[in-house]
């Protein structure tokens, strides 16, 4: 079966979830380096607020971590619904969702899902279709090669890595997440 967006689906834009626990709050679309620019251009364009914060990072253990990839998160204070998501205009998808503002320019995140990076590449447990038709065989040539482009973005060399702990989480995890870089 190939993959398509369920109809009336944008849950991949609107959820977003803690990674790798509760401790680092939820994150938000990954970013690499390259992108972080772009998408900022993109929002101050379209007159839309977002916040941009590191998301991985790489040092020599001594020194704080220079980023490698940044994540764009949600406009909900829980991290939620991605500001490029038009939830207001009531324009739909070509599948029945809510419209992308960029899908155009979308991130190499949002192109490679449903594709999640393991040992082999797994589709998210978490997507509608995934839920709905267990999985795809077909028709993913453009989010394997967006992940391809992601991974080779984010080569540490032999430097320690660090994940940036977010804060952002629901009101009763407040008291769990935290802020800062946190070595990994």
């Amino acid at each position: 079966m190939e993959f398509e967006c369920v109809e009336e689906c944008s849950k991949c834009c609107v959820e977003r979830e803690y990674y790798p626990s509760k401790r680092f709050g939820k994150v938000g679309v990954l970013l690499l380096a390259s992108e972080r620019d772009a998408v900022r251009s993109l929002a101050d364009s379209a007159g839309i607020k977002v916040t941009i914060l590191p998301r991985i990072g790489v040092s020599d253990g001594s020194s704080k971590p220079d980023v490698l990839a940044y994540q764009l998160m949600g406009t909900e204070q829980n991290g939620n619904t991605c500001p490029f998501l038009d939830t207001s205009s009531g324009a739909k998808s070509p599948h029945g969702g809510h419209p992308c503002r960029i899908y155009g320019d979308r991130p190499l995140a949002c192109r490679a899902y449903p594709l999640i990076e393991s040992e082999p590449v797994e589709l998210d447990s978490k997507c509608r279709f995934c839920k709905e038709c267990g999985h795809a065989d077909g028709n993913l040539d453009s989010e394997i090669e967006a992940l391809a482009r992601i991974k080779a973005g984010m080569n540490p060399g032999n430097g320690k890595i660090w994940r940036y702990a977010t804060g952002v989480c629901e009101p009763e995890d407040a008291g769990i997440a935290e802020t800062g870089w946190i070595a990994d």
